[in-house]
Parts: C-alpha cells; sequence; structure tokens
C-alpha cells in the first residue's frame, strides 16, 4: 500500500491504490477482470462475463428501493501505457509509481492510468458499501477501450436489464457530458527497399523528445506538437536540400496518443554530412520558436553513429518522408454552433518498421459522420499516393446529445444539491463508449462526468486529489435521487 490509501474518501482510495499495482494492458485484462471479481465475491453479488471478456456485475437494491429503475455503472479495465524513453519501467509486471505533487497524484515517468482507474475504484467502492440508499445497480465493466473500443462494440447488451447509464470516464469537472465524437483508425503498409551502404557514408541518429503529447481527442484543440510530423518537417526540409538515406524511423506508441517522441537514423554522404545536419538543426530551431510556450520542454539532438545499417534507397526514403510530411494531424474544423468544441480533427499516431515495410497508424475523429468519413477518404488517398497498402478499421459511433433526458436532470439537480454550482451540459471531442452502447441498446438514457484528470494518455497524467472526493459525492447523491 502507499500513501494513496490515506486520501479522502478512503473507500475509493483504497481501491485505485491497490489497482495500480495489477497491470491492464487493452486486450490484457485478465488480472484486473480478476481482481474486480474477487471483490464482487466479496461483497456478495452475482457477476457475468461475456464472450468478449466484458464484465456486469449485480448489486441488489437496498431494502425498501427494490422497485426503483436499474441504474448502470460503466468503466473500462484498460489503460494507455505510456512512459518516457529514459524510464526503466516494465508495464506487464511492475506496479505504477504513485508520487504526490502538491494537490495533485501523478506517476514516476509513467502513466498513472487514472484514465479509467478512477472509474474502476469508484465503481468497486459502490459496490462494497453498505451505507448508501440506492437502487438495483448493474457494474458494466469493459474491456479494450483504449485501443478502439472494442469490448464495447462487442458486448453482449443481454446481460444489462438496465435503461439509464452513468459512465465515469470523463476528465473535468463542472461539466456533464451528454455526447461525444465518432471515430475510426487508418493504418498503412509502406514497402521499404534497402541500399547499398557505400565507404563514404556516414551514419547519423536524430532523437525528438520532450514534447507534452495528450489525449489525440481532449487534448488535439491545444495544438501541442506532434513528435512525428515535426521529424518529417525538418527531414523533409533538409532532405530537398541535399538528399540521404533513411535507415530508420519511429514514434508514438498508441492511436489515441499524441506522439511525445520520435527518432530517426540517416546515412548521408560525408561530403554532404554538415549541410544536412545544419539543415536539421535549423529548422527543429525554427520549431522550438514555434511551439516554445506549448512544448516548453522539447528536446532534439543529433548524434553520429556509425553502428546505422541498410539504408532505404532515395526513392523510398522520399517516398516515406513525403508521406508522413502530408498526412493530416490537429483540428480540421470547429463547431460552428459551440465554438469551444472540435468537431473533426486526426492524429498522426504512430511509425513503426515491420521487416520491410513501414506500417503508419491515424486515428481520426468527429460528431459528424460525413466529415468523419471525409478525413478518412483523404487519408487514404494520401496514402494511396504513395503506393501504400491502406486499411480502415469500422468507425464507432458518436453519442447525440439529448438535452431532454430524465438521467441528466435528476444529475444536474444533484449537482446543485451536493456541489452549489449549475454544471455546464456539453458534449465532448473524445470517443466515449456511450455511443457504441446507445446504439446497442436503443433508448439507452445516458450521462458521463468524472473528476479533474489532466493530460491523459502522457507521462504527465495527474489527478486533482479534492476533484475525486467531490466527483464520489455527487455520484452517491445522484444514486440516491435516482432511487427515490
Amino acid at each position: 500500500m502507499t500513501f494513496i490509501s490515506s486520501l479522502e474518501p478512503k473507500a475509493l482510495w483504497s481501491h485505485f491504490d491497490a489497482i495500480l499495482t495489477i497491470p491492464r494492458a487493452s486486450k490484457d485484462e485478465n488480472r484486473i477482470r480478476t481482481h474486480v471479481v474477487n471483490i464482487a465475491d466479496r461483497a456478495g453479488c452475482n457477476y457475468t462475463i461475456d464472450n468478449a471478456g466484458n464484465l456486469v456485475v449485480q448489486k441488489p437494491a437496498v431494502a425498501g428501493y427494490d422497485g426503483a429503475e436499474v441504474t448502470i455503472l460503466q468503466s473500462h479495465l484498460d489503460m494507455v501505457q505510456e512512459k518516457n524513453s529514459d524510464v526503466k519501467h516494465d508495464f506487464r509486471t511492475d506496479p505504477i509509481v504513485p508520487k504526490r505533487r502538491g494537490s495533485h497524484v501523478t506517476a514516476s515517468g509513467t502513466t498513472l492510468g487514472s484514465d479509467n482507474g478512477i472509474g474502476i475504484a469508484t465503481m468497486l467502492a459502490i459496490m462494497e458499501t453498505k451505507r448508501l440508499v440506492h437502487g438495483p445497480l448493474e457494474f458494466l465493466f469493459t474491456i479494450d477501450e483504449e485501443t478502439g473500443l472494442t469490448g464495447a462494440s462487442h458486448l453482449d447488451a443481454s446481460l444489462l436489464t438496465g435503461r439509464r447509464l452513468i459512465n465515469l470516464d470523463s476528465e473535468e469537472e463542472g461539466i456533464l457530458y451528454v455526447g461525444c465524437a465518432g471515430g475510426g483508425d487508418t493504418s498503412m503498409r509502406v514497402k521499404i527497399e534497402h541500399a547499398h551502404l557505400r565507404d563514404e557514408a556516414t551514419g547519423i541518429t536524430l532523437a525528438l523528445t520532450g514534447l507534452k503529447g495528450g489525449h489525440s481527442g481532449c487534448d488535439i484543440h491545444l495544438q501541442r506538437g506532434n513528435a512525428l510530423c515535426l521529424l518529417a518537417r525538418a527531414l523533409w526540409t533538409a532532405y530537398l536540400l541535399s538528399p540521404f538515406h533513411l535507415a530508420k524511423i519511429e514514434g508514438g506508441s498508441a492511436h489515441n496518443a499524441i506522439p511525445r517522441e520520435a527518432f530517426a537514423d540517416l546515412v548521408v554522404a560525408r561530403a554532404t554530412r554538415d549541410e544536412i545536419v545544419m539543415a536539421i538543426e535549423s529548422e527543429m530551431a525554427n520549431v522550438r520558436d514555434e511551439y516554445c510556450s506549448v512544448d516548453p520542454d522539447l528536446k532534439f539532438s543529433i548524434n553520429q553513429n556509425e553502428s546505422v545499417k541498410a539504408p532505404w534507397t532515395l526513392h523510398s526514403t522520399e517516398n516515406v518522408i513525403q508521406l508522413l510530411a502530408s498526412l493530416p494531424h490537429g483540428v480540421e474544423a470547429m463547431n460552428y454552433d459551440i465554438p469551444s468544441l472540435v468537431n473533426t480533427s486526426s492524429n498522426l499516431a504512430t511509425v513503426s518498421q515491420d521487416d520491410d515495410s513501414l506500417v503508419i497508424t491515424t486515428s481520426s475523429r468527429s460528431s459528424i459522420d460525413a466529415a468523419l468519413e471525409a478525413v478518412r477518404r483523404r487519408i487514404k488517398a494520401i496514402g494511396r499516393l504513395a503506393g501504400a497498402d491502406v486499411d480502415e478499421t469500422p468507425a464507432y459511433p458518436g453519442w447525440k446529445p439529448d438535452l431532454t433526458s430524465p438521467l441528466l436532470k435528476i444529475t444536474k439537480s444533484a449537482y446543485e444539491q451536493e456541489l452549489g454550482t449549475t454544471p455546464s451540459v456539453q458534449a465532448i471531442h473524445a470517443g466515449l463508449e456511450c455511443g457504441i452502447i446507445g446504439k446497442k441498446i436503443p433508448g439507452m438514457d445516458m450521462i458521463s462526468f468524472g473528476p479533474v484528470i489532466e493530460f491523459p494518455h502522457s507521462p504527465d497524467e495527474r489527478v486533482q486529489i479534492d476533484s475525486v472526493g467531490r466527483f464520489y459525492r455527487l455520484l452517491e447523491t445522484t444514486l440516491t435521487q435516482l432511487a427515490s
């Protein structure tokens, strides 16, 4: 146990403390699911696991409230696993090490997993409590949310009897979310041809690190640097001046995280080395100037590396750099009616090498189906122009706001009663599982709220301690009002 267990409310934080010790990568949720099942057994609750691996736990109503409508609480079991490149941490075995920094809890060079670990811990605390007045509850723990919401997509909807759902996967206080964007990923594979290493050539390694990154939905409007885009920009600038051979380029770690780091190996003629290095450094100086206020910790290095082997041909090098420099990243369009809401965006997410191919993934989002398909068609066109094999995952649906929702009315009342202010009602650009669940179960009344979680999907992730207590009180008051 760590200091986490002494925070208030202890019932919630002690569960989160335990969750920090349990590996829970996307598609590897067996251990965290087993942990939840053990808590359900301890609380005397029945549970069912569907074929996809989603878990539903049933808790009976408090005596006298059996006639109340069933309420579903929902969170996802997996987390984004990001760490700084200089941090030694194996997410498969090592516990996450929390740290307190003033009014926040963060981790030691890795993601904290408060997305959606706080939601899981909250549900476990409600599952075990005996002092709360509530109607019948169903706890839905989905899998594999972070890599495409596939758990929700394959949910056996027959396991749920409730028709009102509270999603606990939001990250801003004072806001009740009643809608979200839909989205879809694109993957492209580009063939790489190799050239012979010439005696007069030398190797160079480039490293761009220290960017903030963040959630590709929640943080895309902040216009932080994308390490892959910025590195490609510098490479293309230098290549136009004096061609060179790429031998490797990689960066990014998850489809829904803005890349914080990118790396490349180059093979250059010794005669033009200084000219190429100077061009790259000059362009990176421009990048520093442009992003100094939003990414002040940006670091860039160029080092001699004589071990670089297997250079690509000039054709493959030029093709890849142009492709990466052309793919869209960032906000495509803002909402015309809600100026602060992003309508459409895209994230150049990851680049990795697989044998003789380069694999590039992008993630696009929009609250408008036609706009989502338009940006994905553009990405496909750019990929095909580069000769890539392009594969698109099926898009997941958005969640259309319903401002007449009975659940919204009750939750607003609970917010005003418990916290003394009127919440804002908004839609979010990130993808929530509510969109998929609502499509699977027509008529589902849904809402989403949570505590303050900043910089999710990055090692800077942090949760504001006091906001967790207020979030928990809001949920308790909402459940009691729903039972009345």
